[in-house]
């Protein structure tokens, strides 16, 4: 049975023209495991994700608007770009990426205590194994009281509420009730519309 890949999930892989390089990280990467397989930039598994994303020599000053398509990557391969130097959110989503390489002017997202490595070469430099900045801050209040860290990428967290708290700072205890909100809705925009009625009908009599 062949598992069709999703035309929205590609765009990024055919970003720039070509395919993976023979000798990148990325190819070494999808070849070692032989459920992968590679499709014009990109190394998929068999449900169409994307595992690896070579778009190196692309003439990229970003990643572009469908780079967040590839936010299921280990591996990620960005060398000679002329890129921007701040990509910090440009990777917010990324929590698999263990492997990111750059040019070398162009600094690992979320700065070098995000990753466990950072290694500087003549040409490209490499930022391996994403810490959980959730565990690597320090800050055991990081997040409010009813709130639980989650990792959102290089250097990003986010907050989430429990079980069973919502809204500001997650201080409102119980689920929040959608009927309820609703209710509101309908009935303010119910009584809207009979007071919007009711006037039109008033000028309608006076003309």
């Amino acid at each position: 049975m062949h598992h069709l890949v999703k035309p929205d999930i590609i765009m990024i892989c055919v970003h720039c023209p070509g395919s993976v390089r023979n000798l990148s990280e990325v190819a070494s990467y999808c070849k070692h495991t032989p459920e992968l397989k590679l499709r014009a930039r990109c190394c998929l598994n068999q449900e169409g994700a994307i595992l690896g994303l070579d778009l190196q020599n692309c003439s990229l000053k970003d990643p572009g608007p469908n780079f967040s398509q590839a936010h299921t990557a280990v591996i990620i391969d960005l060398q000679a770009n002329p890129l921007k130097d701040d990509l910090a959110n440009a990777f917010r989503g990324f929590t698999q990426l263990q492997t990111l390489i750059l040019p070398q002017d162009v600094n690992c997202p979320g700065g070098i205590n995000a990753w466990n490595v950072v290694t500087s070469y003549p040409n490209y430099q490499t930022c391996q194994g994403q810490r959980d900045f959730c565990n690597s801050t320090g800050d055991t209040e990081i997040c409010p009281e009813n709130g639980s860290c989650v990792p959102d990428g290089p250097g990003l967290l986010q907050c989430i509420c429990v079980d069973g708290f919502h809204g500001y700072k997650c201080m409102r205890q119980g689920s929040f009730s959608l009927l309820m909100f609703f209710g509101i809705l309908g009935s303010t925009t119910l009584s809207i519309s009979i007071l919007l009625w009711g006037t039109q009908r008033r000028k309608a009599k006076a003309s």
